[in-house]
C-alpha cells in the first residue's frame, strides 16, 4: 500500500471514530411518562403539588382544577377564583389559599373538601405569586400592580402588613428560617425580606440574567436559581447575593424547580423544553440536556418523593390580529386540548459526591 493510501485510510478511520452515531444518541434524563388530557376552560398559570395527598392544583383563570395524580383524574374544582394565579398550601391548619389577580383577593379553601371558607380582600392590586412562610405562619401574596407583598395571618385570614418591593414581583421562595426571596421581573433583581418584621434585608442584581420569572432554592447549600427571559438560569448565594453561575436554558421560561436528592435544577420553557442542569457542587453546575416536552409547557411542579415533574399546556390555533388594546395578541387555545404532562427521571448522569 502506498504512503498516500495509508494516510487516507488513517484519516477515514479517525473520522469514523470522531463522528457521533445518530443511532446511539445519549438517552434523555427525563421522558414523558403520562399525558393526562383534562380539558376544562381557561388558560393556566402556577401548578402546586400536595405531597401529603398526591394532589396537583392547576390554576385555570377563573377556577382551580384538582387532580388526583395516583389515578390521573380530576377529582374537584374550586370555583369563583377570578384571575387566579397561584396556590399556597398550609397543611397544619388544613387550608389552601389562592391569589386572584382580577379582583385582588385571596380565596381560602378547605384542603379536604376543597370548599371555599373565606375571602380576603387585599389592599393591593393584581396578586400573582403566593406562598406560605412557616416561621411567621403567614401567607404572602406578591402584587404586580402595587410593587409590594401582602402578609396574611394564615389562621385568622387578617392582613398583617405589607413589604414595599419597588419592582414587579414574580415567583418567590421561603428558606424555612424566616426569610423570603422574590424575583423582580422589571428590575432583573432578587429581594430578600424578613417574614416577621416585613423589613427588606437585601437587594441583589441577577445580571447577566434579564426579566426573571421562576425561582427555586437549594435550602441546604443556600443557593437560589432564577430563570430569566434571556435564556439564562442564574445561580446566587442566598447569604451574600454573590453570582455563582449563569447557564443556558430554553426560551420563555416560567417555572424553575430544584430536586435536592437528584441534585438537579429544572426549568420549564414555553418553547417546549425542560432544561436540566446538574449541581456538581454548591458552586459548580453543568447543563445536561433540553428535554422535549410540548409547546407552551412553561410552568412546573415537582413530586420530591418520586422525582416526577409536572407541567401543562394546550394546543394552539391562530393568532388574532393586533389591536390598540392588544398590540401583542397571543395565539388562541384549541378548546378541549388542555393536558397535564408528567415526566419521569430516567438516564440520569452520575453526580460527584
Amino acid at each position: 500500500m502506498s504512503p498516500f493510501a495509508s494516510l487516507a485510510c488513517a484519516v477515514i478511520l479517525v473520522a469514523a471514530v470522531a463522528l457521533p452515531d445518530s443511532n446511539h444518541a445519549a438517552p434523555q434524563p427525563y421522558e414523558i411518562a403520562v399525558r393526562m388530557p383534562i380539558g376544562g376552560e381557561g388558560g393556566w398559570d402556577y401548578l402546586t403539588f400536595d405531597a401529603a395527598t398526591q394532589r396537583l392544583f392547576v390554576t385555570r383563570g377563573s377556577h382551580v382544577q384538582v387532580v388526583d395524580t395516583a389515578r390521573d383524574t380530576v377529582i374537584g374544582d374550586i370555583p369563583n377564583t377570578p384571575g387566579v394565579h397561584g396556590i399556597a398550601l398550609v397543611p397544619e391548619i388544613g387550608r389552601g389559599f389562592t391569589s386572584n389577580g382580577r379582583d385582588s383577593s385571596v380565596t381560602v379553601f378547605d384542603l379536604k373538601t376543597l370548599v371555599p371558607v373565606a375571602s380576603v380582600k387585599l389592599p393591593a392590586r393584581f396578586p400573582d405569586a403566593i406562598l406560605y412562610e412557616p416561621i411567621s405562619k403567614r401567607v404572602f401574596t406578591f402584587n404586580g400592580g402595587s410593587a409590594n407583598a401582602t402578609a396574611i395571618d394564615a389562621a385568622t385570614h387578617r392582613v398583617a402588613g405589607s413589604v414595599a418591593l419597588n419592582g414587579t414581583p414574580e415567583f418567590a421562595v421561603a428558606d424555612g428560617k424566616g426569610r423570603v426571596f422574590v424575583n423582580l421581573e422589571d428590575r432583573s433583581a432578587v429581594v430578600c425580606f424578613d417574614a416577621k418584621s416585613l423589613r427588606v434585608l437585601s437587594r441583589w442584581s441577577l445580571a447577566p440574567g434579564e426579566e426573571p420569572t421562576g425561582l427555586a432554592m437549594d435550602r441546604e447549600h443556600r443557593r437560589l436559581f432564577a430563570g430569566c427571559a434571556n435564556r439564562k438560569l442564574v445561580v446566587l448565594d442566598a447569604n451574600t447575593g454573590r453570582r455563582i453561575a449563569a447557564l443556558p436554558i430554553g426560551e420563555r421560561v416560567d417555572g424553575v424547580a430544584f430536586d435536592p436528592v437528584l441534585r438537579l435544577v429544572l426549568s420549564t420553557n414555553g418553547d417546549g423544553t425542560l432544561s436540566v442542569i446538574r449541581q456538581d457542587s454548591a458552586d459548580r453546575y453543568t447543563k445536561v440536556a433540553d428535554v422535549p416536552t410540548q409547546r407552551g409547557a412553561r410552568t412546573v411542579a415537582l413530586d420530591g418523593a418520586t422525582h416526577r415533574v409536572y407541567t401543562c399546556t394546550a394546543q394552539y390555533g391562530e393568532t388574532p390580529p393586533a389591536t390598540a388594546e392588544q398590540p401583542h395578541p397571543r395565539p388562541r387555545l384549541v378548546p378541549g386540548t388542555f393536558v397535564i404532562l408528567a415526566l419521569d427521571a430516567k438516564a440520569l448522569p452520575s453526580v460527584p459526591r
